[in-house]
């Protein structure tokens, strides 16, 4: 008879938990607190251990007093006083209809805490959704207060009051109203809505940039959609889009830099002219013809080659007979599958097979095809620029 209290008591709690879970008081609710996913996740932890440990003491004390009943059943005749064995009977069936109300109450409890724990799964997924566009909106708050009053007073009080801000081009044109600071900036590009880049500002000039990669945080394996809009961290690793790397290039000539760096803390930095086709041409790369034959061209005009970009679900590279961006991963301008790509896997250590090898970030003419890379970044800059300075 000792599991009675202890059925009782975690009736109480079952109840006393449904009533934190459901009840609704007539008072106006206090404001919210947003607390972290950490601390939802462990409240919901604990709601399901609860419904669990509930179910495990009613099942182990319903078993001790069923073998309990059996006993008092097996002493029959044996036991000399029937009055005492009939109350101790009526004791048990009360018992068992507890254990069975309480049984039913954990069942509930229980359909109520999945409930709860799918809700929260589905808010996590929505806000993992949402996160990036809220992290641009901050940023872009961010970039608006602290860069745009700079070039406000960089324009003089006059323009700054008689028009509104025009925000800057790319990166190469915030330089030229001053700003030294690299970092975080809206930009707006003839024709295109704004958005966020990533500026570099040196010596020579501002440069946007289009691609980082560091510690492998981003999967770079994406389709044809994913490249053209842009993905990833503008803070960490990222693709910032074709689309908007042709609205900031347009009609421009203009360099591309590539930085490179291997395991060993050994650095390369290359530079050469370009421009970019739109969507119509599969935003082909055009390039001289020197740059053309390191990227893989085995034929170059003496204009030059135009290379578009090709992912594993629009093959648009060199290789009839392959589909290098399903034969390597990422997304890249491919002459042949065997002389760069820098969206190609990850790998944080060097792989011992070759076939694996050639799958990660290599550039072939530096430090050969089966050399996975340990960071790159590229970006760009309009020609304009580079003459003038």
């Amino acid at each position: 008879m000792r599991g009675a209290p202890s059925a009782g008591a975690a009736l109480v709690l079952c109840a006393a938990t449904a009533g934190l879970l459901s009840a609704q008081g007539p008072a106006p609710p206090e404001p919210p607190r947003f607390a972290s996913w950490d601390e939802v996740n462990v409240l919901a932890h604990g709601l399901l251990q609860l419904g669990h440990g509930l179910r495990e003491h009613v099942e182990h004390t319903r078993g001790q007093l069923g073998a309990l009943e059996r006993r008092l059943g097996a002493c029959g005749a044996a036991c000399e006083d029937p009055e005492t064995l009939h109350s101790l009977q009526t004791q048990l069936k009360a018992q068992n209809t507890r254990i069975e109300q309480l049984l039913q109450k954990v069942a509930q409890q229980q359909r109520h805490l999945d409930k709860q724990n799918l809700r929260i799964q589905k808010l996590q997924t929505q806000v993992g959704l949402l996160a990036p566009a809220h992290l641009d909106h901050r940023l872009t708050k961010a970039a608006r207060r602290k860069r745009l009053p700079k070039m406000a007073q960089l324009a003089g009080p006059t323009h700054n009051t008689s028009r509104p801000h025009r925000l800057p081009r790319d990166c190469q044109e915030l330089f030229e109203t001053g700003e030294r600071q690299s970092g975080l900036f809206q930009i707006q590009p003839q024709g295109s809505p704004p958005f966020l880049v990533n500026c570099e500002m040196t010596s020579d000039g501002g440069w946007t940039i289009i691609q980082r990669r560091h510690d492998g945080s981003v999967d770079f394996n994406q389709p044809w959609k994913a490249y053209k809009v842009g993905f990833g961290d503008l803070q960490g690793e990222f693709w910032l889009g074709l689309e908007k790397v042709h609205s900031i290039v347009g009609d421009r000539d203009s360099r591309l830099a590539v930085q490179l760096q291997d395991w060993e803390g050994n650095a390369e930095s290359l530079q050469f002219p370009m421009h970019l086709g739109g969507e119509d041409t599969a935003y082909s790369l055009q390039l001289t013809a020197p740059v053309a034959s390191k990227l893989g061209a085995s034929a170059v005009a003496p204009s030059g080659l135009s290379l578009p970009f090709s992912t594993w679900d629009q093959d648009h590279d060199l290789q009839g007979d392959k589909n290098c961006a399903k034969s390597l991963s990422g997304g890249w301008w491919f002459g042949t599958c065997s002389h760069s790509n820098l969206n190609g896997q990850y790998f944080r250590s060097i792989p011992r097979q070759r076939q694996q090898r050639k799958k990660g970030i290599f550039w072939k003419t530096w430090r050969g095809r089966y050399y996975p890379l340990q960071a790159t970044t590229i970006l760009i800059q309009p020609t304009a620029a580079w003459a003038a300075s």
